[in-house]
């Protein structure tokens, strides 16, 4: 994972100027240790801070067309960049990296090409022949991307709100699925899916057409020139990652580079649920598995580290951030610079605890869709930033766009968590991976009911943040916080300690603007609150708050085969 830093129209070309987004430049190293590269042309700069992943010897980028009219500076990965080069058969390339078929397509396409890539991305592509421009993010937002305007008409554009929060009047954060052009005024939707309307949909559920999707996502993203691993808690996401990814190792061309032993990682508190569970699926796996421990004390310490990389002040996201911060730093050390990683799952199949109360199949489907569309402001902002301070790359199999569509196009009655049919949250993927000629994982571990990552790590761990906030933020100042913080004023003390981290580093209102806000309980949106009146009396993001239902009694459905439809209808 790379970083990118754009400055469009700028008046001021001076060498003080160049020097200046060099200094930008550089606060997005730790996204990209391997290479800097800056390009020049008039009043506009693009900048780029390399993780090298694909070519790294060739790669380095800003990257050109043939006789370089045409520059663009990107952050991500392009998986089926080799079927694309197929049909570039007339175009020179110079690198061997996946990402320098974005010139090449523009040349071709205009700015209609972007629809062809599959991968996670976020580039700025400048066309010095009519001094137009592009830029674009991933259809969900898994690339961070940043868009601001300097008073000088400048308009920017960078991986992380750090690099141009300074010297940008006014930021957003750039929204999923969109591009942005020069030639058209603004931003317009590029991405947009059947599931984006909310329409519910009526496709009936092929546990083997779910599988599949997923395996083809899964081994499309082990394309790598460096060392790789995957993150495993012991989850039914993560477990399937690993074991998806371990049958397709052990006979891949990537063996004979890497060996054929997949290294897995997991992090936590001393007998945590996540480190018991991910030992037993890495014995059942045979991978290399690296057991991460961390104390409370040591992630209190690396809240304010942690807070200045993620860019937000949201509870859930912060909790769950300084695990996985910590782990990566550990990974680092070890010489692996790629993970896959399970993010996505439990938006798409309603795998949240509170998922159990939704009153009908409607409910259910708007409120999965609503989690996608506000990905990119929580897991994909944790995973990606929470990796990337160590110049780690998180790669998430989940959010592929062929199985997003696939998933999302099930009729969500199916998805609907059912304890009379013996169906709990997420059953349509427990049950495409229940195989009985050839697991693929442990029954209990395959039908593990879900821990939020914040509570799996250690349950004391929540617990002392809270017990740290309370030392630090006293009854007065939480009284008058809506004073002091009037936008999504913090309503319990340990989101007051947040606050006033993140104000810290970004005092400005457009950087707190960037950060969503609203009740929530277990992670739900705003809309799912009004699904129990208990709720809005106490609403509380941890998944403790789903309301008894993570202690109900699940050892039926492990051999529960798939159920039909009462009355043979959905």
């Amino acid at each position: 994972m790379c970083g990118i830093l754009a400055v469009l129209g700028c008046v001021d070309n001076s060498q003080a100027k160049r020097s200046r987004i060099i200094e930008l430049s550089r606060r997005l190293k730790h996204r990209g240790p391997d290479w800097s590269g800056l390009h020049c042309h008039g009043d506009c700069y693009l900048a780029h801070q390399r993780l090298a992943i694909i070519d790294p010897t060739s790669g380095d980028q800003p990257l050109y067309n043939e006789d370089k009219t045409v520059i663009v500076t990107v952050n991500g990965e392009i998986y089926n960049h080799k079927q694309l080069r197929q049909n570039l058969s007339s175009h020179q390339f110079r690198t061997g990296s996946d990402c320098e078929v974005i010139a090449h397509l523009y040349e071709e396409q205009g700015e209609e090409f972007i629809d062809m890539l599959d991968g996670m991305f976020s580039f700025v592509l400048l066309d010095t022949r009519d001094k137009s421009f592009i830029a674009a993010r991933d259809a969900i937002g898994i690339t961070p991307l940043y868009l601001g305007w300097g008073l000088d008409g400048s308009i920017w554009f960078a991986s992380e709100m750090k690099a141009l929060s300074d010297d940008c009047e006014r930021f957003i954060s750039f929204p999923p699925g969109h591009i942005y052009s020069s030639k058209q005024g603004g931003l317009r939707r590029w991405y947009n899916p059947p599931w984006f309307s909310e329409q519910i949909p009526s496709t009936p559920y092929d546990p083997m057409i779910l599988r599949e999707t997923f395996e083809k996502a899964v081994v499309k993203r082990l394309m790598t020139d460096v060392p790789f691993g995957v993150l495993l808690s012991g989850g039914l996401d993560s477990s399937l990652v690993a074991a998806v990814a371990n049958r397709y190792l052990a006979d891949s061309a990537i063996a004979q580079q890497w060996g054929s032993q997949l290294h897995t990682f997991c992090i936590g508190l001393k007998g945590s649920p996540d480190l018991k569970a991910a030992k037993e699926v890495a014995d059942y796996l045979g991978t290399r598995h690296h057991e991460l421990h961390f104390t409370v004390q040591e992630g209190i310490d690396a809240l304010e580290e942690v807070i200045y990389h993620t860019e937000t002040y949201d509870v859930t996201t912060i909790r769950a951030s300084t695990p996985m911060f910590l782990m990566s730093r550990k990974i680092k050390s070890l010489g692996v610079k790629m993970v896959l990683s399970g993010e996505g799952s439990d938006e798409i199949f309603g795998g949240y605890l509170y998922f159990h109360k939704a009153p009908n199949k409607e409910e259910f489907h708007e409120e999965t869709c609503r989690k996608i569309k506000a990905l990119h402001l929580y897991d994909c902002l944790r995973a990606n930033k929470s990796t990337s301070a160590w110049g780690i790359e998180a790669r998430v199999p989940f959010l592929d766009k062929e199985f997003i569509s696939t998933a999302m196009s099930i009729d969500p009655e199916w998805k609907m968590i059912r304890s009379d049919l013996g169906r709990i949250e997420k059953w349509v993927l427990r049950n495409a991976f229940d195989d009985e000629k050839n697991p693929y994982l442990p029954k209990h571990i395959l039908y593990r009911q879900k821990e939020q990552f914040s509570d799996g790590v250690g349950y004391s761990w929540i617990d002392g943040l809270k017990e740290h906030a309370n030392n630090q933020v006293t009854d007065g100042m939480l009284m008058h916080a809506n004073y002091i913080y009037p936008e999504n004023t913090p309503t319990t003390k340990e989101a007051y300690h947040y606050r006033t981290i993140f104000e810290k580093y970004y005092p400005k209102n457009a950087a707190r603007s960037t950060v969503p806000g609203g009740p929530s309980v277990a992670c739900s949106t705003a809309k799912a609150v009004e699904w129990d009146a208990a709720w809005s009396k106490n609403p509380d993001p941890s998944g403790r708050a789903a309301l008894g239902v993570h202690e109900a009694a699940y050892e039926d459905t492990v051999d529960t085969k798939l159920a039909e439809p009462k009355n043979g209808s959905l």
